[in-house]
Order: C-alpha cells, then structure tokens, then sequence
C-alpha cells in the first residue's frame, strides 16, 4: 500500500510509483470513485480520441455469463449516458 499525505489545502500528491500503475501523464485526468465501505477507487480518464481498435477485448466476460438482449445493451448504454451527464462528461 502507498501511504499520501494530505497537505492543509486538502491536496494529495500521488507518489511516482502511482502515477506510473495508472499511466498518466501531465495534464490527464484521474477519477475518484467513492466506494460505500469508506473507500476511494483512483481511475484514469482515457481520452475519446484513439481508434476503435483500442476498444477491442476490453471488456472481459466471464464463462457461462448469459448474453444480453438488445433491448438490454440499449438500456445499460443508456443509463451509462445519463451518468456521464451527471458527471458533466
């Protein structure tokens, strides 16, 4: 575990090996996700600009997991949607 410190501005600053498992670089945006048990989950934000090629065997599915439905898709983007509006994404 990587201890920060919390300076009187309310300001962390990640340390090398963090910036490095997260492959960010000067000006990319981190995402705090706020867990229910007190926990914060760090995401770096991609940018919308690659090539769909980039898209391909990221999402991992698990054996025996039933596909989804179109109407089902189209619900789940949907809903992904109006959470990226939530955020002003």
């Amino acid at each position: 575990m990587v201890a920060l410190t919390l300076t009187a501005k309310n300001q962390l600053t990640l340390r090398k090996e963090v910036v490095k498992h997260l492959g960010l670089k000067p000006g990319d945006k981190v995402e705090a996700e706020l867990r229910p048990d007190g926990r914060v989950e760090l995401v770096a934000t991609r940018s919308r600009t690659g090539k769909i090629s980039d898209a391909f065997g990221i999402i991992k599915v698990k054996p025996g997991t039933p596909s989804l439905s179109i109407d089902e898709m189209n619900e789940v983007i949907a809903e992904g949607w109006a959470e990226m509006g939530r955020r002003g994404l």
